[in-house]
């Protein structure tokens, strides 16, 4: 029972079926001019044109990259470079809770003397609008904020930053890793310069991405090669990759009203399942505002890494947050941004579910869960279900 899809997911069977000839007969390099290097070529932008359609972009505001983590970069980079070489200034404003691509990429520049501001995301995990207005400053050259987070599942208000944002002639970025393919993304109506996509969370293969760079957005180039991808990819291009990324994207837009459908009843379905048989236990952030696969739970008195491990042994596979992170043993700096103490911290889940999970799964899980928290908290020190510092449960299950 695999629910840890923010992580990764399996490369779906007709991604891979188009993806095979590009590794054997296909396999020309898209830079040739002769019949092999053109027929990668026209795999290439018969993908670009699927990721496009995805986004509501035009196929030549796409370029491939290989991943999220690239994507983040040459956007971040690109545009603060760019701007602040011109005389335009130096202050990007980010949320507390963004990924570790653009967390690691903000604090990089902040050493090279740019100026960052992190925006307080308070327990529901959402930004306010109003604490955005209060930062923005005649310095201010980007603001780069997720669309969706990838622990807590949280969705901000892309829409309404972008709006700002465009008022203010601000360069606006956001990465979409999470919610392309998941939710609908439409980079006209969100109003973003620049937008991150990653295959592997939408049964594309991994070491592929793209970014989305509104046409007149100008970047300068933080790699250097042959040219390849409007000289800001500079590399040979993945040609396998980029098929099965535009496959997953092809299929990701045919099927995105049925899946966001299907995988609210089951999230809501856990959801209410875990709070009405786990006492103490909560959903971190927004019980709304979230992806649909996406649920956090927070179990006091335990420890995740304990609970995913007894998960395992019963074949769930679950985690305590981002896989990026998953090997520290520092607290999550996203349950920490929504105020929860190292403690509690320590004592989350993260369950995503994706639709090849089935209801008779979520059942399991409703069923198991309860017995391994009762078990782990018999051997807490940390737990008192007596102990006044421990609150009741007062996180609705009407959803």
């Amino acid at each position: 029972m695999y629910m840890d899809h923010s992580a990764t997911s399996p490369v779906r069977k007709e991604v891979f079926e188009v993806m095979e000839p590009y590794f054997t007969r296909s396999f020309g390099n898209a830079s040739t001019f002769y019949s092999l290097g053109r027929e990668a070529k026209k795999g290439m932008e018969e993908a670009r044109g699927y990721v496009a359609d995805l986004i509501g972009a035009n196929n030549d505001e796409i370029i491939f990259t290989s991943g999220g983590t690239e994507s983040d970069n040459i956007a971040i980079q690109g545009i603060a470079y760019k701007l602040n070489n011109s005389g335009k200034g130096n202050h990007i404003i980010t949320s507390a809770i963004e990924h570790p691509a653009v967390m690691e990429t903000c604090s990089a520049l902040e050493k090279k003397g740019f100026e960052i501001t992190y925006l307080p995301v308070y327990e529901e995990g959402i930004i306010r609008i109003e604490d955005l207005k209060s930062v923005i400053k005649e310095e201010t050259i980007l603001i780069t904020i997720m669309h969706a987070n990838n622990e807590i599942g949280t969705i901000q208000p892309i829409s309404e930053i972008g709006k700002i944002a465009k008022e203010n002639n601000i360069k606006f970025h956001t990465d979409a890793v999470q919610s392309v393919g998941k939710i609908p993304v439409d980079v006209n109506e969100l109003n973003v310069d620049l937008l991150s996509i990653s295959s592997h969370k939408i049964y594309g293969p991994k070491g592929i991405g793209a970014l989305y760079i509104r046409k007149g957005t100008r970047l300068e180039p933080i790699l250097y090669g042959g040219g390849q991808e409007k000289d800001l990819s500079p590399g040979t291009e993945n040609i396998a990759g980029i098929v099965g990324l535009g496959e997953a994207c092809r299929l990701a837009n045919e099927e995105l009203e049925k899946n966001i459908y299907y995988l609210t009843n089951l999230r809501n379905k856990l959801i209410e399942g875990i709070l009405n048989s786990v006492e103490k236990s909560y959903v971190n952030g927004d019980i709304k505002k979230r992806l649909p696969g996406n649920v956090n739970f927070r179990f006091t008195g335990i420890e995740g890494e304990s609970l995913v491990l007894m998960l395992d042994a019963k074949g769930i596979d679950g985690s305590t947050g981002s896989a990026c992170s998953s090997k520290k043993l520092t607290a999550s700096h996203v349950l920490k941004a929504i105020g929860l103490e190292d403690v509690d911290s320590h004592g989350s889940l993260r369950l995503t579910i994706g639709p090849e999970n089935t209801e008779e799964e979520i059942e399991t899980v409703i069923k198991e869960i309860p017995p391994i928290v009762e078990r782990l908290r018999s051997m807490s020190s940390i737990w008192n279900k007596d102990d006044s510092l421990w609150k009741d449960n007062t996180k609705s299950c009407d959803i």
